[in-house]
């Protein structure tokens, strides 16, 4: 199987994510959110910082429950604004 490559949007948007989980979790222990979401540290870890742009969805929905996050809010946190807005809002 060949995986594409992902974008500079897709890293982008992994980035967001990684952001917000983090913010969310607090002061929180990696490892009691990783384990209440039923997910290694490590990968929670990766998630956070880049490293797993695009989780699969049933670990993000997971991480969502975990933090009490609605997977509404993650998607209009992660969806790009379209260029056009960007241009407009400068």
């Amino acid at each position: 199987m060949v995986r594409v490559p992902l974008t500079p949007a897709d890293r982008e948007r992994g980035e967001r994510l990684g952001a917000l989980l983090r913010a969310a979790r607090g002061d929180r222990s990696l490892a009691d959110i990783a384990g209440d979401a039923g997910i290694s540290a490590e990968t929670l870890r990766k998630i956070e910082t880049g490293r797993i742009p695009t989780p699969a969805f049933f670990t993000v929905s997971a991480l969502a429950g975990a933090l009490g996050l609605s997977l509404d809010e993650l998607v209009a946190a992660t969806t790009p604004v379209p260029e056009e807005r960007n241009a407009q809002a400068v």
